[in-house]
This record gives structure tokens, sequence and C-alpha cells, in this order.
């Protein structure tokens, strides 16, 4: 009697072979004024404000920015 082989003895079905996916695209290149942003470290998100009582002083961007010398809200 000869001996099964090994797809014979999964109930005649066949074994399917590990498929391996293809490898991701490489990423596209950057532009130069996006690599220059990134080298920088990003956009600065500060601004330079005039007060009415005279003080210049900078702050983060915001809708509601207040002089640090007189608590005045500034205009955006």
């Amino acid at each position: 009697m000869r001996s099964k082989s090994l797809s014979e003895s999964t109930l005649g079905r066949r074994r399917r072979l590990h498929v391996v996916p293809p490898a991701p695209p490489p990423p596209e290149p950057m532009r130069p004024d996006e690599r220059r942003l990134r080298d920088a470290g990003g956009p600065d998100d500060r601004a330079v404000f005039t007060c009415g009582c005279g003080y210049l002083f900078e702050a983060p961007v915001t809708a509601s920015v207040g002089c640090p010398r007189c608590g005045e809200q500034q205009a955006w």
C-alpha cells in the first residue's frame, strides 16, 4: 500500500502558497519649500502685537490675545 502524499491527506484540497505582498512604493520626494519648512521646525504660530497702551509684545496667534501689561484684549 502506498502512503498518501501531503496534498492527498488534506481531504483532496491543495495547499495554497503564501503570497508575499509587493513592497510599498518609495515616498515621493519633498518639494524644496516643504523641506525647508520642515527643517526649520515648522511654522511659527507667534506674532508681534502693539497695544493701545504702547506696549509691544510677542504672543501666540489666537482669536483673543491680551496685553500682558494692561490686560486689554487685542483685535485680530
